[in-house]
């Protein structure tokens, strides 16, 4: 298998944090590029209709914004170089927009932190590490 592209979906949590420390470890050792995408929950899509939310027409600009600055943080200026970094804000769906990017971008392994959560809250939740794991287009590797 040649790694040429790792991306890793991050969230700004311990996990993700995990998960990219691991990810920039693969990506020196096989000389990869290090994707780093950031996944924001589309605020224009309310799963409950019964309510409705106003929102000023910048909004979606200011989180794109506010994402873009904090993905900036997790690499150093040498990091960024060296590992010849990407980074993307997404809107949407966390799951589907991770996909979406795998394909777009060749990924050829993704490294993502999972929360660990078991029993009635993985029920409740759902798992995006899991969905991506069972359909992804590539290896994905979890990291705990």
């Amino acid at each position: 298998m040649t790694v040429r592209h790792i991306l890793v979906p991050v969230d700004f949590s311990d996990h993700s944090n995990r998960a990219l420390d691991c990810a920039k470890s693969l990506a020196e050792k096989y000389g990869a590029a290090l994707h780093l995408l950031t996944v924001v929950p589309d605020p224009f899509v309310v799963p409950d209709r019964s309510w409705s939310v106003v929102l000023p027409a910048n909004y979606p600009e200011g989180l794109r914004k506010d994402a873009e600055s904090h993905l900036r943080r997790l690499l150093t200026h040498a990091e960024q170089k060296r590992l010849h970094a990407e980074s993307a804000v997404a809107f949407g769906d966390p799951y589907r927009e991770i996909l979406d990017y795998a394909k777009r971008a060749s990924i050829d392994l993704i490294v993502m932190g999972t929360h660990g959560r078991g029993g009635m809250a993985h029920v409740l939740i759902g798992s995006v590490a899991e969905k991506v794991v069972r359909t992804a287009p590539c290896p994905v590797m979890t990291v705990r």
